[in-house]
């Protein structure tokens, strides 16, 4: 009875075995099997002024011909708002990669606001770059808000790298967008709203609950995802939940109306004109950004074309998605294919 038992535990072990060698070759890709696999997940070194620091990327899909690199908004926020990606993208065959910037979601935090510095972050880019093996002839970069300067920036510097730009959801001049916040979105507030708000400010009171409990009615679910705050989109909220506040207000400010932390003076939209290649700005109707501004950047640029989404606010990827991925896969593939 032992040696049956002993053989009846052998056979099952044996054809588990060759089950493994049959599907190791029908798989048709054996160089799969010569290294660890991770899901596309690889953490990258970077060099900075403080060290080294790890950063978290994770490539969906493979694309010879279009990888695009997300550069997230915040800034502090994660990668994983852009989750929505995942159904439209891989339909398509794009490749896509998140990425998590210093200070955000997986990477490393090293904790120094000397850090928090557009240069030093354009430089961190490049380096992702060159570790993602991404070049001219494959290298999308889509930035969406805080993103979208960086990726304007970064463009600046090296868009000879660059086979496509998309700026989504972001101004090329921080003092355009306070002043269109003061003009245009501060009045549609209730006037005593907007006093409350404005006496937290003043007194720069950012921690009292009453700040929160009144922009998120009357200005997030308006103009940041326009969708009552229970519905929000879980990554959305999961992305925002984890929100690094010391890289956010450092950079942008305590403030939502305009931008007050060190990127208040941050003005490129005498440049834009320097950016030739292909260049897609996306601006939402309902948007903190004027819509008319992001318009105005596509004729700046060398090669550009405007998408408005016209029921879409901030994260028109969730509040209008029926206009966001179709203009954005068109532009994507007319680049690929020689349109520009």
């Amino acid at each position: 009875m032992r040696k049956l038992a002993f053989l009846l535990f052998l056979i099952p072990g044996l054809s588990c075995h060759e089950k493994m060698n049959d599907n190791k070759t029908s798989a048709g890709n054996i160089n799969l099997y010569n290294e660890v696999q991770t899901g596309g997940i690889k953490i990258i070194p970077v060099e900075t002024p403080k060290g080294k620091f790890n950063l978290w990327t994770k490539r969906m899909g493979n694309n010879p011909r279009i990888k695009v690199l997300l550069l997230n908004g915040g800034p502090g926020a994660t990668h994983e708002y852009f989750e929505c990606f995942e159904s439209f993208f891989p339909q398509e065959g794009f490749e896509f990669i998140y990425y998590d910037q210093l200070g955000c979601g997986n990477s490393d935090n090293p904790k120094d606001t000397t850090m928090w510095d557009l240069p030093r972050y354009v430089e961190e880019v490049e380096q992702v770059r060159k570790a993602l093996n991404l070049n001219k002839d494959n290298f999308f970069l889509l930035g969406h808000s805080w993103g979208g300067i960086l990726a304007m920036q970064y463009a600046l510097k090296y868009q000879d790298n660059l086979k496509g730009l998309i700026i989504s959801n972001m101004m090329s001049s921080a003092p355009a967008y306070g002043k269109y916040a003061e003009e245009v979105l501060a009045p549609q507030f209730d006037p005593k709203i907007l006093d409350t708000i404005r006496q937290i400010e003043k007194k720069g009171d950012f921690q009292n609950p009453k700040y929160m409990e009144l922009l998120y009615p009357n200005f997030y679910t308006k103009h940041i995802c326009r969708f009552p705050l229970e519905l929000w989109p879980e990554p959305v909220t999961r992305s925002f939940g984890k929100m690094n506040q010391s890289l956010y207000v450092t950079m942008q400010g305590p403030s939502e109306f305009g931008i007050g932390g060190n990127l208040a003076r941050w003005d490129i939209s005498k440049e834009l004109a320097k950016i030739k290649v292909p260049t897609l700005t996306i601006g939402g109707k309902f948007d903190t950004m004027d819509p008319e501004h992001m318009k105005w950047m596509s004729t700046q640029v060398q090669k550009g074309h405007f998408l408005l989404c016209p029921n879409g606010s901030h994260m028109s990827m969730y509040d209008d998605q029926p206009h966001y991925f179709p203009g954005l896969i068109s532009f994507i593939k007319d680049v690929d294919e020689g349109e520009w």
